[in-house]
């Protein structure tokens, strides 16, 4: 369990070890838990993925903030790599910020996929 340094390449590494389909059914499990109304579609390609939860994302902190704040404390992006994302793009906090929550939620699938079995 090795991530990739970017959000596409994270999605790709997710496919090649079958645990895509149970990435995006974590992430469907946590924005409902936090109470954020998306929900991205199985069969969604990793390229539509990242896009939609860019889309996602971008709204939230420009316009629901506190929601935003509660789907990263319930997804538990940890606030040390947070913290270190200092840039004055939007767009590109937002494609790092992307780039944590994939990989938070692969580390729970990943766990889950690999310690369950116990």
């Amino acid at each position: 369990m090795l991530p990739a340094k970017n959000s596409l390449a994270l999605l790709k590494s997710i496919a090649i070890e079958n645990l895509y389909e149970r990435l995006i059914e974590q992430l469907n499990k946590d924005f409902q838990l936090a109470n954020v109304t998306v929900s991205f579609e199985i069969t969604i390609s990793p390229v539509q993925l990242k896009k939609q939860l860019f889309d996602v994302l971008l709204n939230l902190i420009t316009n629901q903030y506190d929601d935003y704040l509660n789907l990263l404390y319930r997804i538990d992006v940890p606030e040390s790599e947070l913290a270190k994302l200092i840039n004055d793009n939007l767009t590109t906090s937002i494609e790092e910020i992307t780039y944590l929550v994939l990989k938070r939620e692969y580390q729970k699938v990943w766990f889950k996929h690999n310690f369950d079995k116990i």
